[in-house]
């Protein structure tokens, strides 16, 4: 009799749309995390819980067909992993939770009314202030103070790219550098378009966070090699992948994080009254073998600030 009186635990449906590729580490990294989250939690997939997760790979048409599958599927709450994702999601619901991590702005961008009380359909985690990319010609110039013009590879389809422009472009006068944004569409036309600013001395590469610049970045972390250009970027396996110097939050830890937003979603809470998150913590690293293979001295004082140090 006890077996037949226990009810069946209702299984509940989360989305998930990353905006890397199912075969990238980061990926990975990031769907462990948030599994992990929630099964602290007490959710199990195959249990009391089905995700559902697609991955765009930096492709916009991916985004959107993605975005209109899960939506179809009628999810209790979908996360997406990636500000390139959040928009075109949006557009399309008004009344599914959507919980996003790697979403620079969001206010500006018009996903939510405040931090404090986002008020539609969606919150999350922001993983910088448009303000931090102002930080990447700084720290450009600190560890390459040859360096005067930059080449910033932005991808002008996002939202974002817009404003990390504007941050960049306002640093620049006072490090003395002068900047020309390079866009980031495909593999061949980085190639083309970072070979040809090249061609000219005394330069260096800044790379703001877009979900192109991260779907190409060993191509950006080789072409900085072969080119001999000091690069900064704003991720950490950046550096850990060969790059220069990496300055920004951590990738990951947001996607433990939003789990805790899921579970107050799925137990009824609703997400225009949960804040928004910013990072706790932003990260510098320095790859000391790039650094000797461009014939650059670190200074001590910036070795000093680093949270990692690659030998």
């Amino acid at each position: 009799m006890s077996g037949r009186a226990q009810q069946t635990e209702r299984v509940r449906r989360i989305g998930v749309i990353f905006s890397l590729a199912a075969s990238d580490p980061e990926s990975q990294k990031r769907k462990i995390a948030f599994e992990q989250g929630l099964q602290e939690l007490g959710w199990t997939e195959g249990r009391n819980v089905r995700i559902e997760y697609r991955y765009a790979a930096g492709d916009a048409s991916n985004i959107h067909k993605y975005a209109a599958e899960l939506i179809a599927l009628k999810p209790d709450v979908i996360l997406v992993s990636g500000g390139s994702v959040v928009g075109p999601l949006l557009q399309l619901t008004h009344t599914v939770p959507v919980v996003f991590t790697q979403t620079p702005d969001p206010v500006g961008a018009g996903f939510v009314d405040s931090l404090e009380r986002p008020g539609g359909n969606a919150t999350g985690f922001t993983n910088s202030e448009y303000a931090e990319n102002g930080k990447l010609v700084e720290l450009l110039k600190e560890i390459a103070p040859h360096v005067t013009r930059a080449a910033v590879l932005r991808d002008p389809a996002s939202p974002q790219g817009t404003g990390q422009w504007g941050a960049i472009q306002a640093a620049a006068p006072a490090a003395r550098i002068e900047v020309s944004p390079i866009n980031v569409r495909a593999a061949d036309e980085i190639e083309r378009a970072v070979a040809a600013f090249a061609r000219s001395s005394n330069g260096g590469l800044i790379v703001p966070g877009s979900a192109l610049a991260i779907v190409h970045r060993k191509l950006i972390i080789a072409l900085a090699a072969r080119h001999k250009l000091p690069a900064v970027y704003p991720i950490r396996f950046f550096a850990t992948d060969g790059g220069l110097i990496s300055y920004g939050a951590d990738g990951t830890e947001p996607h433990r994080r939003a789990a805790a937003y899921v579970d107050r979603i799925l137990k009824g809470e609703k997400p225009g009254d949960l804040p928004v998150q910013t990072p706790t913590k932003y990260q510098l690293v320095i790859n000391l073998k790039t650094a000797k293979a461009l014939g650059l001295t670190v200074p001590p004082s910036l070795l000093a600030r680093a949270d990692e140090v690659i030998e």
